[in-house]
């Protein structure tokens, strides 16, 4: 029999147990190198300080590929783990001293293989080669290289381990590799790392070096859908939940909500949250923080603040919150809504406002008063006020303005008399936001669209609006708004008013808008508007070319019938005034109106032979018929 034969290394290598053995050796090994020939030096001291580097600096080099070359044997035979671990403390070592070049020489020595070997084989090894691999994965350039050598597929396996040791490296040397690399990411999802990670925190939740480096690798992976959908399979959520209620630093915290942030864009993981009362920490947390000013705790209030507003984006979540009007989050509304921070202002308006997407919350909060709170919230902000502030506080009130009865007793408590205090604001945001709600509180309520219809300040205001170029939005509205007041007062005053304040050409334009509704509506408007007074509004007609448009909107094969009733409606309320009637004969709307008795919309068909009739007995009385 052949006696056992000792591992196949090109020299001895020297035993180092520890990292400090490993320092004195290299002291002692400088005392060994023939000096060389130094530059010329200030002083002799500096001569001899020189060589003295030079030499350490050698001796190292020489060291680290001798436990280089060692690993590259080892990685073939790991029997002998003394001596791979005294390589791999040698590596860690010279990391630690200077990592760019101790990085090149491990990939110039390709013992990047050699690694993962040790790591499938050698258990006892495994935890100081993840060290390793961690260190190296600190720098971008050796990332891909890991990445070529399978090391993350090696590393994998020893999530499943119990000691807390090697999840650590494990864990710190699979976040650095995989950082910012989807593909990676998603891999790991499919080999079910996912449950790797829940286990630690379930595990170890008091080790927070392992709970950190856990809750960084979490927060890699959680924006991925598919890493979402296997988070809301485990109890991960539970967890999270635990270790922010006891998180004391700053960094834990911002760190935990930045990972619940990204697991409430997924509906189901939104309402565990919900469930595990992650709002009651938050709400505590933002109470916590009210009257401090410092950057560190403004970024968690904002962070906190957000996650809130996250949870009340789904339905059944916001729906939970609410309680009718019971939730934490909504009991805390007011003293947001107060607060110096308007932060905190704008999370209470938004808060309110997607509560305000279910009609008996909208009725339930009106009577617990909070359009006043929202009011008293919009006066603060009139005069260089928080943009983002008024924006939500309106697109609450436009919410709460909704449901019919809420309409009634919320022009009663006088809302639309409050809110017209921002007119004067310059902010398109915020005059977009109010024309909305102005337009909602109008909606099917004829004395208050004739109160705002003969308001001059406002129908200045809305005509200066609907000449806005650089903001279509408020455009737009302010149109919306004109038609509505003529649509739901049908007043003979409010006509007036809108002629006087020349909005009425407004309205013209409106109708040859890209969107249907707009459309519709203007036409409604001008059709109730000539019907009540066709005097006023008939020089302004023709002014605005209000027969060539109608005739253009009715030969437009890709326009809807909706719009094209309206537009033949419209045609008989004008269809008295001789002026317009003349631009009909001009422009022969009558062969229109036949091709139009032929559609197959019955609606439209009807419509446009009434309308032709209406022309042939006007023509008829007038003594002029069409040719």
């Amino acid at each position: 029999m052949r006696p056992p034969h000792p591992p196949r290394f090109l020299r001895p290598c020297p035993v180092v147990p520890h990292l400090q053995d490993i320092r004195i050796s290299f002291e002692r090994a400088v005392l060994q190198i023939p000096s060389k020939i130094a530059p010329k030096a200030q002083s002799e001291l500096e001569a001899s300080d020189y060589f003295q580097e030079g030499e350490k600096s050698w001796t190292r080099r020489k060291t680290l590929i001798h436990h280089l070359e060692c690993l590259k044997l080892c990685g073939e035979d790991t029997d002998d783990e003394k001596q791979i671990l005294q390589s791999l403390n040698m590596v860690l070592l010279a990391l630690d001293e200077d990592m760019q070049k101790s990085a090149k020489l491990l990939t110039d020595y390709n013992v990047l293989p050699a690694l993962a070997k040790i790591l499938k084989a050698s258990p006892t090894c495994a935890e100081k080669a993840a060290q390793v691999l961690a260190e190296l994965a600190k720098n971008e350039e050796t990332r891909r290289l890991c990445i070529d050598a399978g090391l993350v597929l090696a590393l994998v396996p020893l999530l499943e381990s119990s000691d807390q040791e090697i999840l650590l490296h494990a864990g710190r040397a699979i976040g650095r590799i995989c950082y910012e690399n989807n593909d990676l990411q998603e891999q790991l999802v499919e080999l079910d790392v996912i449950s790797s990670l829940v286990r630690i925190l379930t595990d170890f939740p008091d080790n927070d070096t392992l709970v950190r480096v856990d809750l960084l690798a979490l927060s890699n992976l959680a924006d991925l859908e598919s890493a979402k959908e296997a988070l809301s399979k485990t109890t991960v959520v539970g967890q999270l939940v635990k270790q922010l209620k006891k998180a004391e630093s700053h960094e834990r915290v911002e760190i935990i909500i930045e990972v619940l942030q990204m697991l409430a864009e997924n509906d189901a993981l939104k309402l565990q949250l919900v469930d595990s009362c992650v709002q009651e920490i938050l709400c505590s947390i933002l109470q916590r923080l009210q009257e401090s000013s410092q950057a560190e705790d403004m970024c968690t209030m904002k962070s906190s603040s957000d996650l809130i507003v996250s949870l009340l984006l789904g339905d059944e979540s916001m729906q939970k919150l609410f309680d009718s009007g019971r939730g934490i989050v909504y009991q805390n509304i007011p003293s947001w809504l107060t607060s110096r921070h308007t932060l905190l202002q704008m999370t209470g308006a938004l808060a309110i406002a997607n509560f305000a997407r279910n009609d008996s919350n909208c009725v339930r909060m009106v009577q617990l008063g909070v359009v006043h709170q929202l009011l008293d919230l919009l006066e603060l902000h009139v005069e260089n006020g928080d943009v983002a502030v008024q924006h939500a506080a309106l697109s609450a009130l436009r919410n709460l303005a909704i449901p019919v009865m809420n309409k009634v007793q919320m022009l009663a408590e006088g809302v639309a008399d409050r809110i017209q205090m921002l007119l004067r604001s310059e902010m398109p945001p915020v005059q977009f936001k109010l024309l909305g709600t102005l337009r909602m509180l109008t909606d099917g309520q004829a004395d208050t669209a004739r109160i705002l219809g003969q308001d001059s300040k406002l129908l200045n205001r809305l005509v200066q609006w609907c000449e806005a170029k650089d903001h279509t939005g408020v455009r737009g509205e302010a149109n919306r708004l004109l038609a509505s007041l003529l649509r739901h007062s049908k007043s003979q005053d409010v006509v007036k008013a809108v002629q006087q304040a020349e909005g009425m050409k407004h309205l013209v334009s409106m109708t040859t808008s890209e969107h249907a509704i707009m459309q519709n509506e203007a036409l409604i408007a001008l059709a109730i508007a000539s019907a009540i007074n066709l005097a006023i509004v008939e020089e302004t007609f023709k002014e605005s070319e209000l027969v060539s448009i109608l005739q253009k909107i009715l030969e437009d094969e890709a326009m809807g019938p909706e719009v094209k009733y309206n537009s033949l409606g419209l045609l008989c309320s004008i269809v008295d005034s001789d002026e317009l009637r003349k631009e009909m004969t001009v422009v022969n709307i009558k062969e229109t109106l036949e091709k139009l008795c032929g559609q197959i919309n019955n609606n439209v068909a009807k419509q446009a032979n009434t309308v032709l009739q209406i022309l042939a007995n006007c023509s008829q009385n007038s003594g002029h018929f069409f040719a």
